[in-house]
């Protein structure tokens, strides 16, 4: 392969659009975007200093990318997320829904505001990006892809989990259907579900909702099979497989990306007198 051709595995030309891109795992992807010879990128994210800063950088290192400030929880941000791209580079060909609302709720506690926030966040707001995408991407007549970010908690989640989980759980649904509706315009969707991870969020969450203190990350790595979290790069590593032409006509595919088995091992019970909070 001579120096000019792309590899199979490249973004060469491709324009992306990032949800939950200003920092951990999107911030990730965009950095191996650039890496991987992508035209374009638009990142998508609350923090607005972090995400414009990212910007930057990755411009001058010859990525033209944009940040867009949003709150996903809006009905009208997703509308207002791809006009803008399609304003800055007329085409977008890859789509990553990673941005997430990670509040905990139990089947005790979660209020109807709690509840329709989660949704907003991570069902429809992603819904609502693939359907603007899909609309671009069809106008352009360029194949495409979408990876949205599930959770393993999707199956069925812990006792504190119980909003979070069933918008992970709608999202598979979600993901299979786009992936068989789209299929005959060359879109191509799939869903990946991480396990536990160490990001900044995870960090903040850990913190917030369960009172850790400084050696948190250690202990609970030192209790995992392979000895770690998941890494941030190491999931961005197989988001832009999924991205890229490297994963051919792989569509619809729900991915466990976690040290654990579904459906293995010890029937999981909650503990004795367990509730939130």
């Amino acid at each position: 392969m001579s120096e000019s051709t792309p590899s199979f595995s490249s973004l060469h030309g491709k324009v992306l659009l990032l949800s939950g891109a200003s920092r951990g795992v999107g911030e990730c992807v965009a950095r191996l975007a650039v890496e991987r010879g992508a035209a374009g990128l638009a990142l998508v994210g609350r923090d607005t200093k972090t995400g414009e800063a990212l910007a930057k950088e990755l411009t001058s290192l010859g990525t033209k990318t944009i940040f867009i400030s949003a709150d996903l929880a809006k009905p009208d941000e997703p509308a207002r997320i791809v006009e803008t791209v399609d304003k800055a580079f007329g085409v977008v060909h890859g789509l990553l829904n990673s941005a997430a609302e990670t509040s905990r709720g139990s089947v005790w506690n979660t209020t109807p505001e709690m509840f329709d926030t989660m949704m907003a966040v991570n069902v429809r707001a992603p819904f609502m990006l693939i359907q603007g995408c899909a609309k671009i991407m069809k106008r352009e007549g360029v194949a495409g892809a979408v990876v949205n970010i599930g959770s393993v908690t999707g199956y069925g989640g812990d006792v504190n989990l119980t909003h979070y989980a069933i918008s992970k759980g709608a999202l598979h649904t979600l993901t299979r259907n786009c992936a068989y509706s789209l299929m005959r315009d060359r879109i191509r969707v799939n869903l990946l579900n991480p396990g536990w991870m160490d990001t900044p969020t995870e960090d903040a969450t850990q913190r917030k909702w369960h009172n850790a203190q400084d050696g948190w990350l250690q202990k609970a790595e030192s209790e995992q099979p392979l000895g770690r979290l998941i890494k941030p790069d190491e999931l961005a590593r197989t988001i832009m497989f999924l991205l890229s032409d490297e994963s051919g006509l792989m569509t619809g595919a729900v991915i466990d990306f976690d040290q654990s088995v579904v459906g293995a091992g010890s029937p999981s019970k909650p503990k004795l007198g367990e509730v939130w909070p």
